[in-house]
């Protein structure tokens, strides 16, 4: 008969290593990206914004799936890995990773952005382990991503690498390269003042996408409404902020017309929600750091 000690002992969870830790907070930060409401022109708890094929629960589904594949970056990050062997290993996990989000979603593109950002965050992250610094991490990040791939395609045909090129725009590759900037500049900043004034959590993080979305040159809205609508998204993002942002009665209100003529335009700034995600993670590892 087994002792009380053993039976015990067989249901406590093993601790979890510090490449599991990371990825659950970037898991977490995907669903609390997606679960934030009201977004304009993305999916959130209401509805799927201005999208046909995409939804909560499918994004929920999308980022749990990538969960095995931000823990191989993590624990490749934390292996000491001479830094161009590194960028070259998490590279081949990231695509690995997307073929396993696409199986996951029945062929949707849910979360493509996200694994390029929040892999090369989670590496970053994971390499100086002790240091939960955001922009140190972001730094690090920019580092890696300026490091060749050669096994890279050299092209994809996605819509926000045509996007790049027809609009002259750095896209996600160039956000990475600088090191996150619209993240480190703008995001955190507007997060941790809204924190700071009394905003509610949600009013917090809506304000740190709409910081994003006001100065973010987005592929994603680019590639479906051109400079007009990016134009017009970032000037309403930008009133929004203007007449206090989402924790605000005007900031609201504004928030609601701008989603009302995004849903005209059939825009969706998919590229601030994925630095949105960004924000979020990294967020949660300076507040792991420091609990």
């Amino acid at each position: 008969m087994s002792t009380t000690i053993e039976r015990t002992a067989r249901t406590v969870p093993a601790p979890r290593s510090t490449a599991e830790r990371l990825a659950d907070h970037v898991v977490a930060a995907l669903i609390d990206e997606v679960t934030l409401t009201p977004k304009p022109g993305l999916v959130d708890f209401r509805g799927r914004g201005a999208h046909r094929d995409l939804s909560w629960p499918l994004m929920c589904h999308s980022a749990r799936s990538l969960h095995p594949s931000f823990v191989a970056m993590a624990a490749a990050g934390s292996a000491g890995l001479d830094r161009d062997v590194l960028r070259e290993r998490i590279g081949a996990i990231g695509r690995d990773g997307e073929a396993a989000m696409t199986h996951a979603t029945g062929g949707i593109n849910t979360h493509r952005g996200a694994i390029w950002a929040l892999g090369l965050l989670v590496t970053a992250a994971a390499m100086e382990h002790h240091d939960g610094c955001a922009e140190r991490i972001a730094s690090r990040a920019g580092t890696l991503a300026r490091l060749p791939d050669r096994h890279a395609p050299a092209t994809t045909g996605h819509k926000g690498e045509r996007a790049c090129r027809v609009h002259r725009v750095g896209g996600a590759k160039a956000q990475a390269r600088d090191g996150f900037p619209h993240v480190t500049c703008a995001a955190l900043p507007a997060l941790r003042g809204s924190r700071s004034r009394g905003d509610s959590e949600d009013a917090a993080r809506l304000n740190a996408l709409l910081a994003v979305m006001a100065a973010l040159d987005d592929t994603c809205v680019l590639a479906r409404g051109g400079t007009a609508a990016l134009a017009t998204v970032q000037a309403g993002a930008a009133r929004v902020l203007a007449e206090g942002g989402a924790g605000n009665a005007d900031g609201r209100k504004s928030l609601r017309e701008l989603e009302l003529r995004m849903l005209e335009l059939d825009v969706s700034p998919g590229g601030a929600a994925d630095l949105l995600a960004a924000t979020l993670f990294l967020d949660r590892v300076e507040a792991d750091r420091v609990s």
